[in-house]
């Protein structure tokens, strides 16, 4: 199972300026852009929203069916397909961590970065002010637009570092 952190460079004592990554209220965003609200859609949307990790179609499933048992697969996707095309979520492939899976989470305030643990398959999210100021370099440079970034970083976490293989 992977977990996830948050963390910005303010957090790990680097940039005391650097805004947190924040993520809308997707239920509120849907509502406001009337989208229609099953209760099994309203499930898988929570899910989504209060995960502390990163989640796959499958694990998305597995956690819904437990309070739904009705939910199906198709549902799912449907439902994952109206987050995506909405611009609501973003989907990550986080290293290939577990094959070719890919992971979902709601869209943020702001790019990051993802740092993902080999061994113990810890995600970390990690904001940096350098990173923007490196994405606003790349767009002058290059006379380009930004709309967005991926950037995964994959090796071994501070705990799994200090542990024999």
């Amino acid at each position: 199972m992977f977990r996830g952190v948050v963390a910005t460079e303010s957090q790990l004592g680097r940039d005391p300026n650097a805004a947190s990554i924040t993520r809308p209220l997707l239920m509120k965003e849907l509502a406001a852009r009337g989208v229609r609200m099953t209760a099994q859609r309203r499930l898988l949307v929570g899910i989504i929203q209060d995960s502390p990790r990163h989640l796959d179609a499958a694990t998305l499933l597995e956690i819904a069916k437990k309070h739904d048992p009705r939910i199906d697969r198709a549902t799912v996707y449907r439902t994952i397909a109206l987050l995506k095309d909405r611009g609501l979520i973003d989907e990550l492939d986080l290293m290939h961590l577990e094959g070719e899976k890919h992971y979902y989470e709601a869209k943020t305030n702001r790019d990051h970065g993802h740092i993902a643990c080999f061994r113990c398959g810890a995600i970390m999210e990690y904001a940096s002010s350098s990173f923007e100021r490196l994405k606003k370099e790349i767009a002058q440079q290059s006379e380009f637009e930004i709309r967005t970034v991926r950037l995964e970083v994959g090796g071994l976490c501070k705990k799994c570092k200090r542990r024999p293989s």
